[in-house]
């Protein structure tokens, strides 16, 4: 899972990560990634268009479909990942002081964290199965060994 700080919660800032993404990616990789992108009914997607667009060749870059509403089962593993981050940052927490490299840090640790719904591997080691540990470097992801993984508040204690 892949996770950015945003300035402004807009549809603005979400085109702008999936450009980021498509650009660092390339348009192949980002095709095999992200052939759909499964969201819920937040204004920050808002504008389905513009995610989908590739700005630099008119074409799809991908498909967004959205969840029902009050239905977060139908994002499972999500809701997963939500829990655990939510360990490290307590509902109520201040984002004020956060940077991306913390988010960043945040979630090599929650990536690195084995699950039994994973065969006792990590998202880390699944995807860099599939994808390839080069795909992982360009977005910014590295592993942490299981222990050193923190998923307490103390993670992102300056």
């Amino acid at each position: 899972m892949l996770a950015f700080l945003r300035d402004a919660n807009t549809s603005a800032s979400v085109i702008e990560i999936i450009n980021l993404l498509d650009e660092v990616l390339g348009a192949k990789t980002f095709n095999s990634l992200f052939p759909v992108i499964l969201t819920d009914n937040g204004s920050e997607f808002s504008n389905p268009k513009e995610i989908e667009k590739r700005s630099t060749i008119p074409c799809n870059r991908t498909k967004i479909f959205y969840c029902d509403p009050s239905a977060p089962y139908q994002k499972g593993a999500c809701e997963v990942n939500h829990e655990l981050i939510r360990r490290i940052l307590p509902k109520g927490s201040s984002f004020d002081e956060l940077t991306q490299q913390d988010i960043t840090l945040m979630m090599n640790h929650i990536n690195s964290y084995k699950r039994k719904k994973l065969n006792n591997r990590s998202p880390y080691e699944t995807f860099s199965f599939y994808y390839g540990e080069d795909v992982l470097k360009r977005l910014g992801c590295s592993p942490v060994a299981a222990e050193n993984i923190i998923l307490k508040p103390k993670l992102l204690k300056k």
